[in-house]
């Protein structure tokens, strides 16, 4: 009789939580930092948008394409921690470098920085939850993580519009308040224990092999879903995009975060139970639906001429981002060998990180040639395809 609840209830390991609470307080150091940044840099610093732009660009390249490395390399150490440790260091380091900024490339350096301890942990620490998760919690393991990210995203641009109006507009002191949660950041990971590795993975073959190598020792499963990210990834271009479209329907500039605001609220609320759910139900089902919401957010968003759907498009994107992005991870980590899953991860993060850049400069080109309405019309055609795409993936990958 007292066994029975045992089965119905297996609770998320410790080390899943304490990974959850690392991102949600190193996000709402960066989303503090990132939300007033591109003031800070074209106002007191007195740089052009266009210098901005190449900055964002280059930032998240030069973190894509650490993930690819450093994800490996895990799984060469057979050690995943210090990266992961290595990775937030080096962030919480960066952040007092952006209120010490006199000048434009004090920023950039301290941004590439930043980006580069990111690329350093992404992969890696994918890996570690995926260690620390049972098979059968997956999808909510990767879930809760990923809505304790966005609560930090949530909070970030919030906590930035509180204090700005606490310091009347002295920028330079908010930027110092950012430093206080990335440091808790690193004192939270000192808390996580990694898992010993299974001792029957096939670790030798897998050590002796150059990265070329351990690209190939992937299973077809594991390139069918990342080819399927891709083609999501260019139909998501970045969220700056959602801004932009606020500004060109008159959305006043003090109440532009409040898109991102209602964007991360969908997002934090659908991610996890998304997870759950995936678990029970599979997770092609949830990324279908996913895309559902995805080609509805770019018509609302598209056909826009007032604020509801404006506002109404931003919640709809980020219940898809909800219904997609910790179940794609989930998706990785079921097609991945154990002794490949970091390797899995940074070809992952490597892949998307190169189509969201593509993605956001052709958004961009569109936009300006075009049109608004066209930038949304494109991403609804993408998605389209990736649907398509999808329903044609065999039961293999999730």
């Amino acid at each position: 009789m007292h066994h029975s609840p045992a089965p119905t209830v297996t609770p998320i390991p410790r080390g899943v939580w304490l990974l959850g609470l690392v991102s949600l307080c190193m996000d709402l150091s960066s989303e503090l930092i990132h939300s007033i940044l591109p003031l800070f840099i074209v106002t007191t610093l007195g740089a052009s948008p266009m210098v901005l732009g190449l900055l964002e660009g280059l930032a998240e390249a030069t973190a894509a394409l650490v993930k690819a490395v450093s994800g490996g390399l895990s799984d060469w150490l057979g050690r995943r921690k210090p990266l992961v440790l290595l990775g937030y260091g080096l962030s919480a380091l960066t952040k007092p470098l952006f209120p010490l900024a006199s000048s434009i490339g004090m920023v950039f350096t301290a941004r590439l920085l930043d980006r580069v301890g990111k690329g350093i942990r992404g992969a890696p620490r994918d890996a570690l939850l995926t260690d620390l998760t049972p098979a059968t919690l997956r999808g909510a393991g990767f879930g809760l993580r990923q809505s304790l990210d966005s609560i930090g995203a949530l909070l970030g641009p919030l906590l930035a519009m509180g204090l700005l109006a606490c310091f009347t507009d002295d920028v330079r002191l908010v930027l110092w308040v950012a430093v206080v949660p990335a440091l808790l950041a690193v004192l939270l990971l000192l808390a996580v224990k990694e898992p010993p590795q299974p001792a029957s993975a096939p670790e030798p073959p897998v050590k002796d092999t150059a990265p070329t190598g351990r690209w190939r020792a992937l299973p077809t499963a594991f390139w069918a879903v990342t080819g399927f990210a891709l083609l999501l990834t260019l139909a998501r271009f970045s969220e700056a995009f959602l801004l932009l479209r606020g500004n060109s329907l008159g959305l006043p500039i003090a109440w532009a975060p409040a898109v991102m605001v209602a964007m991360n609220l969908a997002y934090v609320l659908s991610s996890y139970p998304a997870g759950r759910l995936s678990d029970r139900i599979g997770r092609r089902r949830l990324v279908a639906m996913g895309c559902l919401l995805l080609l509805a957010a770019d018509a609302m968003l598209a056909l826009a001429d007032g604020w509801w759907l404006l506002f109404g498009g931003a919640l709809l994107w980020g219940m898809h981002m909800g219904l997609t992005e910790g179940v794609l991870s989930a998706m990785v980590a079921d097609t991945a060998p154990a002794a490949l899953r970091g390797t899995a991860f940074g070809l992952f993060r490597l892949t998307t990180g190169i189509a969201l850049l593509a993605a956001s400069l052709i958004a961009g080109a569109l936009w300006e040639w075009v049109g608004p309405a066209a930038t949304f019309m494109a991403g609804a055609l993408c998605t389209a395809l990736a649907l398509l795409v999808l329903l044609r993936l065999r039961a293999g990958a999730g």
